[in-house]
């Protein structure tokens, strides 16, 4: 079973140079935290989600039920597992709480920075054996390798570049922000009613990036499932998202760029991206090119097949968790 709280920042100053009185943090975590005789935290995970989404990502079944279980990878009795939400995102504190528009303009920097605060203040881990993150959190996951690089053992980012997002990537992250910017119902982040038709552009825009084209081919082979399927992905997007908290989370990426201090980095990395990724295509060569500057770095690129899930190969660890496995051993300390 896990357990769920609330860490509160007091006077969290963003790099913005706005500050929140009191900045929540939601988590939740799994297994008990063990220490060496010298007070270190030997067996800490931190688990980090993608844009718009949160902790619970990871509970489904292609995640927690290939890696959590007893004799898995990541067995809950042998680690001590922590899934926060992250600044905006989830149960942690985010602009529909009230704040709207006038909520801080965080970024990945304040991002991870309160995830070290958290660990550090509001669990009392001070090491991390391991940090694995998905899409954002891939990126976060190259943030921590540079900002604190002697906090955890391993890293293992899946699905992300560690350069600045341009070309394709900001153009789609573009059209979700103008669309609610430029919509007459979003009033400055001011609205009564939901700006519908921005959310429906940010959800054909989710749609497509998230998916996978041979899955999505096979899965919907004729125009009428086709549509079918993608008025009800928009259904349970609309549902699931406010105008706000979306375009504050695709705007945290805006300055995102790692790449001037990958050798900063120290620790072994895993870095794995999946062939049919809208958002990270292959033939961009970026991740070969730069995991060269990663001393202890490796690159892998998942295949598409039957089982790759497109920017969301990132979920189903049975299609990489030989890689993982592959780190824990090459990262023991």
């Amino acid at each position: 079973m896990s357990k769920e709280g609330d860490y509160v920042s007091h006077e969290f100053h963003f790099k913005s140079g706005e500050t929140l009185p009191e900045l929540r943090i939601h988590y939740a975590t799994f297994g008990t935290p063990v220490r060496d005789a010298n007070g270190r935290v030997t067996n800490a995970v931190l688990l980090l989600h993608g844009t718009s989404g949160s902790g619970t990502q990871f509970l489904v079944p292609q995640f927690a039920g290939v890696l959590f279980g007893p004799g898995q990878l990541l067995d809950v009795a042998r680690y001590y597992i922590i899934l926060p939400d992250n600044i905006g995102h989830g149960k942690s504190s985010k602009p529909s709480d009230g704040m709207r528009a006038h909520f801080p303009q965080y970024d990945y920097d304040d991002m991870v920075r309160s995830q070290h605060e958290l660990l550090e203040a509001g669990l009392g881990v001070n090491h991390l054996r391991l940090i694995l993150g998905t899409s954002m959190g891939c990126m976060h996951s190259w943030v921590w390798g540079e900002t604190y690089p002697d906090f955890m053992d391993a890293l293992m980012p899946l699905a992300c570049q560690p350069v600045q997002i341009a070309g394709r990537n900001r153009i789609w992250r573009k059209m979700v922000m103008d669309g609610i910017r430029d919509n007459p119902d979003w009033k400055n982040g001011e609205y009564r009613v939901p700006p519908r038709s921005a959310l429906e552009i940010a959800a054909a825009m989710f749609y497509i990036a998230s998916g996978a084209p041979l899955r999505m081919q096979k899965t919907l082979p004729t125009r009428d499932a086709t549509d079918a399927g993608d008025e009800d992905f928009t259904k349970r997007f609309i549902a699931d998202h406010d105008a706000n908290d979306l375009l504050y989370a695709v705007n945290a990426s805006r300055n995102y760029d790692p790449s001037p201090q990958l050798e900063k980095i120290a620790v072994p990395v895993m870095f794995v991206n999946s062939a049919d990724d809208f958002i990270n295509p292959p033939e961009l060569g970026i991740a070969e090119r730069e995991i060269k500057r990663v001393k202890k770095g490796r690159f892998v690129l998942i295949p598409i097949s039957e089982q790759s899930q497109g920017h969301g190969t990132h979920t189903w660890a049975a299609v990489w968790q030989q890689y993982l496995k592959e780190l824990l051993e090459a990262s023991q300390p």
